[in-house]
């Protein structure tokens, strides 16, 4: 079995890399990037399984090389994009790689490896602004996006669930909640925020926190992100119904417990380390994301529910924690 990785250089390729070689001994994995990936560094003892490839995926000719008939992959994992705020700030740039690009994967995966699996890594910025209180699942509230990366993700979900409808391939659009906590470096996401703000602290450096604490998020940790991307391509396709996207599961938390969280796990001295500077368009483009979402549609089709904040930040002190 081989499975090809897009934007395996982020966080979450990364992580997601290394529970594919862990829970899956066969597989074969091919790692892209704009910039060659590395191996992470927990699956070093798989490096026979692997093979990384630096990819510009905006280029015609090298998705041709890459995906081509004598190459064939059992599921592809399309993680690569230009975030929200780069999308937001770069229009041209977040169409070409976010839709362009990932369009002419899709048609290329169609004309080669008819029916393959795809699992695809959508966002909850699909939707744009709900009533206060109002719960959203994926039936009772329409995505309007209210920015060009939720709009550029949207498309890529439409077309591909046309071309499941189609046959043309085996889609599935998983819509993923704010991740957090991310280990690395701050990205260009409008929510990387929510990270910073408990990273940070716990490798003795100042976070800024850019809304107010009374702002609500709808979060997800690492390890039920990769949890549910696994799973997302053991769905048996018949169950998605006439629709291939699903809103994986979250949790809903302020940033204030989110910070009374850090706090409780790692002191009032950490907790300190957060400096409030209020960023209007960071805030703008997190306001526009609604914090209630049902997990029903998710529950049925066997995706895991996430784990309470304090356990989160807990996973992530005694993997990552550096002072």
């Amino acid at each position: 079995m081989s499975i090809l990785v897009t934007g395996a250089s982020g966080y979450v390729g990364q992580e997601l890399v290394a529970g594919l070689l862990s829970s899956l001994p066969d597989i074969r994995v091919t790692m892209t990037d704009v910039t060659e990936p590395t191996v992470p560094a927990s699956s070093s003892a798989h490096k026979d399984r692997i093979r990384t490839v630096q990819a510009d995926l905006t280029s015609p000719k090298v998705v041709d090389d890459l995906i081509k008939e004598t190459n064939r992959f059992d599921t592809i994992y399309l993680l690569h994009g230009i975030m929200s705020s780069g999308a937001e700030a770069n229009f041209d740039l977040g169409l070409k790689v976010n839709f362009d690009a990932t369009r002419y994967i899709l048609d290329r995966l169609r004309e080669t490896m008819p029916g393959v699996k795809v699992v695809f890594t959508s966002s909850l910025a699909v939707y744009g602004p709900a009533p206060p209180g109002f719960v959203i699942d994926e039936t009772n509230f329409p995505p309007v996006p209210s920015s060009s990366y939720g709009s550029q993700k949207l498309m890529i979900e439409t077309l591909l669930n046309d071309y499941s409808r189609r046959g043309f391939l085996d889609g599935r659009c998983v819509r993923l909640p704010t991740v957090t906590v991310r280990a690395g470096k701050p990205t260009q996401a409008a929510s990387s925020f929510a990270s910073d703000i408990i990273r940070e602290p716990f490798n003795g450096k100042k976070a800024i926190l850019p809304v107010s604490q009374e702002t609500e998020l709808w979060i997800c940790s690492p390890s039920t992100v990769i949890k549910n991307l696994l799973h997302a391509r053991n769905v048996p396709k018949d169950a998605f119904g006439e629709s291939r996207s699903v809103n994986l599961p979250g949790l809903k938390v302020s940033i204030r417990e989110m910070l009374d969280a850090l706090e409780q796990v790692g002191g009032q001295q950490r907790r300190a380390l957060v400096e409030e500077k209020y960023d209007p368009t960071i805030d703008r483009i997190v306001q526009s994301w609604t914090p209630n979402f049902s997990i029903l549609r998710a529950r049925n089709l066997g995706f895991s529910e996430d784990v309470p904040m304090v356990e989160n930040i807990r996973h992530y002190a005694s993997r990552f924690t550096l002072t």
